[in-house]
């Protein structure tokens, strides 16, 4: 038995060594990588650590984080399933407490939703990452200038790719196998085992390559410049539509059994069904229904057609974004005519101040500019578009077929769930640490911190543009859904209420949300605390169904009678009022401070230390 064998068994480690001894050891040499080792390694950081995620190299800690949580609901869900499994008296509602298992098509339920989430988290994360399988301009003016082969440098992106695919695919799916067995407790583990990680890892495979096979084929196909116009609302498309498949789910559990029994199309172009037929296929054998047989011979073949493409498209692409970004792009136009069009009106309106007008016109050009602000925005509006989708839209299943139906009281919380997350989204953006350096022209002008005049001033103009933007997109969505909405919406009552809730949302939020913001747009410094994620989340879990419920509470109360509609009016200006009060006393307090120097620290006990 060897040395090192012995130490493992006995759990120690080795004998500590004198300093002669250790001497007399020689140098430890570190192990060699080699360049290939390298690059991998380098493209590995970057897709945890750019310009998208985050400038302050705080990226890599966050979607580590991101990478072990997108396995937790899995794990929760697969918790919460032993008590549906194993009843007793009281739970589950509706069940008899005899011990047997569910109905068959509520296990069959259950298995989808492994499915179903393991397609929708990889496919996000594909989405998400999507700029960063291609080379940018950064590699090409580094990596490019040294003596590395061009054909190593692909072979090391694409197993970079592949490492990062594989390690999300394993996060999300690995800790559910590992508490199902014991919360069904299957007639046979080893089946439930296969069919649930071949599934389930299919169905994230699948979505990844499929996302990245897409890609690669848009930009094969129509080169960088019409790419770039294509790509954020091909982004945002996705991520909605990805989205809208999970929060459905509980709304199309009730139709599963019919879209499989009548073996209805819409079955067969649903992906996570092809893999649920796999699922089905492996734990219940040759008892199981012909159409999972069905279902899972067009699996496999759909996942090598995907890989296959995105073998033949990604090379081309890969290709074709390297010699544009060598040749370089052709020059945009200056402006926007529209833009052009707007900004007299926009001068003489909501930014008649000079200062207004700059802060107004450095929000739209830094929108634009950056990718990661673009990023951020299509990201909330793709929740926003989900979320709306799954409140509105209803599916009843009669004589085996499926029927949609609108719902009133969703399209009355839909313009709450727009406005939410707008609001939200522009919040995020524009607090973000990322361009803090483009301060400068504000800090020279009006000094840091600025009198109190004009940060109200700098900080007024900020709060416009986002409500102008809101109420334009609540607006128009509340003219679009009259084309479906039910009559007692469409009265001159209703449509009163409604439009009186798309001002007091948009403008409440807007107080509420930038409460706290004190700087310019995109000018803000990085927290010397890493932010709590859970408590972020909580505060939007506590307060977004808040908002989303208020609608369809106060809109019948107000629209019943005119002195509700007057009362609503004064309680929305008292609370606009108040919450300006509050923000003005937080201004004042921050302009009170000493001015700093250029290189001051701003709190003087970190004396130049990084926690």
């Amino acid at each position: 038995m060897s040395e090192a064998f012995q130490h493992l068994l006995t759990m120690s480690g080795p004998e500590a060594l004198s300093l002669n001894e250790q001497a007399a050891l020689g140098e430890a040499h570190p192990r060699e990588r080699s360049q290939f080792t390298h690059l991998v390694r380098h493209y590995l950081e970057r897709f945890f650590n750019h310009e998208t995620a985050a400038p302050d190299g705080s990226a890599k800690a966050r979607l580590i984080l991101a990478a072990f949580a997108a396995g937790i609901p899995g794990l929760m869900v697969a918790v919460y399933l032993w008590p549906v499994y194993h009843p007793f008296r009281g739970w589950p509602p509706n069940h008899p407490s005899n011990g047997g298992p569910p109905p068959y098509w509520l296990q069959v339920n259950h298995h989808l939703f492994f499915v179903l989430y393991s397609f929708v988290v990889m496919g996000i994360v594909t989405v998400f990452e999507w700029d960063l399988f291609f080379p940018d301009l950064l590699d090409i003016s580094v990596l490019g200038t040294l003596p590395i082969p061009t054909r190593r440098l692909f072979r090391a992106r694409v197993a970079a790719i592949a490492i990062f695919i594989a390690g999300f695919l394993f996060d999300s799916n690995i800790l559910a196998p590992l508490i199902l067995p014991e919360s069904i407790e299957p007639p046979s583990v080893a089946r439930l085992i296969a069919g649930h990680v071949l599934a389930a890892f299919g169905a994230g495979l699948f979505a990844a390559l499929f996302v990245v096979a897409f890609q690669s084929t848009l930009l094969a196909l129509f080169g960088e410049r019409l790419f770039r116009k294509l790509s954020l609302f091909v982004q945002g498309l996705t991520i909605s539509a990805l989205l809208i498949a999970l929060l459905l789910f509980p709304v199309l559990s009730g139709a599963v059994p019919a879209l499989l029994q009548s073996g209805s199309v819409c079955a067969r172009w649903f992906p996570p069904f092809w893999f649920l037929g796999i699922y089905q296929r492996l734990l219940e054998g040759p008892s199981a229904l012909p159409i999972y047989t069905q279902l899972a011979q067009m699996a496999w073949p759909a996942t090598l057609a995907a890989a296959a493409l995105m073998l033949i498209a990604y090379p081309l692409a890969y290709l074709r974004r390297v010699r544009c970004l060598i040749e370089g792009s052709v020059t945009r136009k200056a402006r926007n005519p529209l833009a052009r069009a707007a900004h007299p009106l926009i001068h003489l309106s909501i930014a008649r101040a000079p200062i207004r007008r700059a802060v107004f016109h450095f929000i739209g050009q830094t929108l634009l500019r950056v990718p990661r602000y673009r990023i951020y925005l299509v990201l909330y509006c793709g929740v926003g578009l989900s979320v709306v989708t799954a409140s509105v839209l209803r599916f009843n299943v009669m004589h085996n077929q499926l029927h949609i139906a609108i719902s009133a009281d969703g399209l009355r919380s839909a313009i709450a769930i727009i406005a939410f997350w707008i609001v939200a989204g522009l919040r995020s953006a524009f607090i973000s640490p990322g361009n803090e350096r483009g301060s400068w022209a504000f800090r020279i002008a009006h000094g840091n911190p600025p009198a109190f005049p004009i940060a109200l001033d700098r900080l007024q103009a900020a709060k416009t543009w986002v409500m102008v933007c809101a109420l334009a997109v609540t607006c128009a969505a509340l003219l679009a859904s009259r084309a479906i909405a039910p009559p007692e919406l469409l009265n001159a009552a209703a449509t009163a209420a409604q439009t009186l809730t798309v001002l007091a949302l948009c403008l409440l939020l807007t107080d509420a949300f930038f409460l706290h913001v004190i700087t310019v747009p995109f000018t803000g410094t990085p927290s010397s605390e890493e932010p709590n994620l859970a408590f972020t989340l909580l505060r939007y879990f506590t307060f977004f169904p808040v908002v989303v419920w208020l609608p369809i509470a106060v809109e019948p109360w107000i629209e019943s009678k005119l002195w509700h509609f007057a009362t609503a009016v004064i309680a929305i200006i008292a609370a606009h009022i108040g919450l300006r009060f509050c923000h003005h006393a937080l201004v004042a307090a921050h302009c009170q401070q000493l001015p700093l120097e250029e290189d001051e620290e701003d709190f003087p006990m970190r004396l130049g230390l990084r926690y």
